[in-house]
């Protein structure tokens, strides 16, 4: 796939909440998803497509009520491209957070190798 396809699939997929989908289908076993910090559910740094998919399911676990998902369409570069990602949500906990991130993707030989996220 052309990094426009690996970019354009994943908005389109993440617009539709099939985060497991993207991750499988676009992302390298040796990917590594970047966070703004640590917190004490997520570690900074997560190695591996099988960790990756396992702090998504983990994520999701946490999330009662997911109110809006926003997905920009994405910027893209000859070796990276990155979109920005609203989600308005209400935890388990009742906590409420509505955050808008940018998501910064590197693709290498077809496929994403890192992700990284600011907010």
């Amino acid at each position: 796939m052309t990094i426009n396809e690996i970019a354009n699939r994943l908005v389109e997929l993440c617009r539709k909440g099939d985060f497991e989908t993207a991750q499988k289908e676009l992302y390298a076993q040796d990917v590594i998803s970047i966070e703004p910090y640590e917190t004490p559910n997520f570690e900074k740094e997560t190695k591996g497509l099988p960790a990756i998919l396992e702090k998504g399911k983990k994520f999701e676990g946490m999330v009662d009520t997911m109110h809006k998902l926003e997905v920009s369409e994405p910027l893209i570069g000859t070796s990276a491209f990155a979109c920005t990602m609203r989600m308005d949500m209400t935890m388990k906990d009742k906590q409420r957070y509505d955050m808008t991130e940018v998501c910064a993707y590197v693709v290498k030989d077809g496929k994403i190798v890192s992700e990284q996220f600011f907010i």
